[in-house]
């Protein structure tokens, strides 16, 4: 598991669990992908959503590999990785 890139979100949107951050991860060597969002629940927690397409997820993910993409992210977004550091 690797993030390639993430950015905070230029616009958190209008529901109950607003995005933090949008990125890309590299989840094994065969499988990438991009725009995921990393949102926070009105309790705190955060969680990793793919992208949308005609009002749908575009991939689901098992809770554990959820919660493993969840907390790549959150090391990327607050140790601010930059995309392609591979450490």
């Amino acid at each position: 598991m690797r993030i390639l890139s993430i950015v905070p979100a230029s616009d958190p949107g209008d529901g109950r669990f607003p995005c933090v951050a949008k990125f890309d991860a590299e989840i094994t060597a065969d499988i990438r992908m991009y725009g995921l969002r990393l949102l926070r629940s009105p309790t705190g927690k955060h969680l990793s959503y793919s992208p949308s397409s005609g009002g749908k997820r575009c991939a689901t993910f098992s809770p554990n590999l959820a919660e493993a993409i969840t907390a790549a992210a959150i090391a990327a977004f607050h140790g601010g990785r930059a995309a392609n550091d591979a450490s």
